[in-house]
């Protein structure tokens, strides 16, 4: 065989490993959305946040501890959604640490929305949260800011996605945060 038509196989070969690589990476599973870091969505706002990934705690091994746990709590505290000892969630309980209470009030509130009753935020639970999401203002076109509220059974709360798609609520504290998966801010 000549150098030449070694090249040629080799290139092949590359060529179609490559093409199998970017199959794979365009494939990627629902969850995506938290390995990009932020609770986003694009165009129309039903359904932004049914890709999530999953928010959930684990017998106390470990926790979700960042500000779209934050979003979440603020859900549970909208929803008055029932904590572990009885009590509807506070505001007080929006601290970013999916520990057991989250896990509890959750449970109640996919139990009340007729969901799979698990503890963990996944697509479906979430995705049913942003059906209560009523525009306020601005624009559902890619690169505008949208305004919208929030409206639970007992409290209502702003909500903003940005024109980089990245949603936004307002804090106890009154200080907006960002929905990010990487850290939290809230408290």
């Amino acid at each position: 065989m000549t150098i030449t038509a070694t090249r040629k196989r080799i290139a092949t070969a590359l060529g179609a490993t490559l093409a199998v690589g970017a199959l794979a990476l365009s494939a990627s599973p629902a969850s995506a959305a938290k390995s990009d870091g932020y609770v986003r969505g694009y165009d129309s706002y039903k359904g932004d946040w049914s890709d999530e990934g999953e928010l959930q705690f684990d017998a106390g091994a470990w926790y979700d501890d960042n500000n779209a746990v934050c979003l979440w709590q603020k859900i549970l505290w909208a929803e008055g959604a029932d904590e572990t000892d009885g009590s509807n969630f506070d505001a007080s309980d929006v601290d970013g640490q999916f520990g057991p209470n989250t896990r509890g009030a959750t449970e109640n509130l996919q139990d009340h929305w007729n969901l799979g009753v698990d503890g963990v935020v996944g697509g479906g639970t979430f995705g049913r949260a942003d059906d209560e999401l009523k525009v306020t203002g601005g624009s559902e076109a890619r690169g505008e800011q949208l305004n919208m509220t929030y409206y639970g059974d007992l409290h209502s709360f702003s909500v903003v996605r940005n024109s980089e798609g990245k949603y936004s609520f307002r804090d106890g504290d009154d200080i907006w945060r960002i929905a990010g998966y990487g850290y939290r801010t809230c408290s």
